[in-house]
């Protein structure tokens, strides 16, 4: 199987080819401010270093969040007008579920996005037997809110993600056995291998943005609503 995977949900815009969970090609753009304009140029330019058309592709996975939400918007429109002009299967992953696919420790994987002001977004997931299994719901939470919550495992656990990096020190002093992985970005590699994975699996997914908190403008409104 042939799998388009697309990750615009960070700074860092990330293209990549893949057959079934080996990847062919992958391409990086570091360029937060243009990933609109960005997007559609990579994605040609990786079929054409791989010498593969875009009718060949069996599955395209992007990722729906969370993360930057105009990020989000970017990468899930794209794929949804590749779902409508070329009719093919498309699958959405969690950026949360992807970045447990950066780490191969077997255990409790505790993925950590940044939200700013001690905020993250949270989710846990097992490799067993080179299965991903996600835990509890993905949530934003504190990251005191996330230690108590794992303080009740006597288990190693692995960390991953920009969130696990910022609050390490205060991970390490409150979890007994904490690992933390070395690739903590997001990546269309570890997206592409999670949606070829949910799609083997028969694993129903939406492809609509998943955002587990409003956008700050919604929170500025929010707020000076309750103010007047």
């Amino acid at each position: 199987m042939k799998i388009l995977s697309i990750d615009t949900a960070s700074n860092i815009c990330t293209v990549s080819v893949l057959e079934d969970n080996k990847c062919i090609k992958e391409l990086v753009v570091n360029d937060s401010r243009n990933h609109s304009e960005k997007i559609m140029p990579a994605i040609e330019k990786v079929l054409e270093e791989t010498k593969i058309e875009i009718k060949d592709i069996n599955l395209i996975v992007c990722d729906k969040g969370p993360g930057s939400f105009t990020g989000i918007r970017i990468g899930v429109g794209t794929v949804l007008a590749f779902r409508d002009s070329i009719n093919v299967e498309c699958i959405g992953i969690s950026s949360l579920e992807a970045l447990a696919y950066n780490t191969n420790n077997e255990g409790l994987i505790c993925t950590l996005i940044d939200a700013k002001n001690s905020n993250v977004y949270y989710g846990l997931f097992q490799l067993k037997d080179e299965t991903y299994s996600q835990i509890g719901e993905l949530e934003f939470k504190t990251i005191n809110e996330v230690i108590y919550i794992l303080k009740q495992y006597s288990s190693p656990i692995t960390f991953v993600g920009d969130g696990a990096i910022i609050n390490k020190e205060y991970i390490t002093e409150n979890i007994n056995v904490s690992k933390f992985c070395e690739n903590n970005n997001l990546s269309s590699i570890s997206l592409g291998i999670a949606g070829f994975n949910a799609y083997k699996s028969n694993r129903e997914t939406s492809i609509m943005p998943l955002y587990l908190r409003k956008s700050q403008a919604e929170r500025a409104l929010e707020e000076k609503g309750g103010n007047n």
